[in-house]
């Protein structure tokens, strides 16, 4: 079990999209939540922070496989720049996302088709980076 005890939210961000994921109160599993677009994104998790109580965001840190930090990963500093100014009083922590939505895309081939497609890949992604959290911290 997780410390303190509560939900986590892990966010994958796109330029795009951003797509969110949960866990259960005890830091076990990681469930996919929804995908918003990247425009409305810092205030709909705001939303989400406020309506699932969560104590921790965790937000994907895209790194390059040689552990640089490119343009991805500038853009995701700043998205976690946005979030502590919309939720001050949670925090926000990043976590190494490498290949989260290469991993997300093979899982999903074949299972959803068509414009859904990509919202659904960005909440396997956001469940992988939450649930790599979790596992690293139990």
């Amino acid at each position: 079990m997780i410390t303190p005890r509560g939900r986590r939210l892990g966010v994958d961000v796109g330029s795009v999209r951003v797509g969110t994921a949960l866990c259960d109160p005890d830091g076990l599993v990681a469930t996919p939540l929804e995908t918003v677009p990247r425009a409305d994104a810092a205030r709909r998790i705001a939303e989400l922070v406020e309506e699932h109580l969560v104590v921790e965001v965790v937000l994907g840190l895209p790194r390059t496989l040689a552990g640089r930090e490119g343009p991805a990963a500038e853009a995701a500093l700043a998205f976690r720049d946005e979030l502590t100014l919309v939720v001050p009083a949670v925090p926000v922590v990043l976590q190494d996302e490498r290949l989260t939505t290469v991993v997300a895309t093979q899982q999903l081939r074949g299972r959803v088709k068509g414009r859904r497609q990509r919202a659904v890949i960005d909440q396997a992604a956001a469940v992988a980076i939450l649930q790599g959290y979790l596992d690293s911290q139990g």
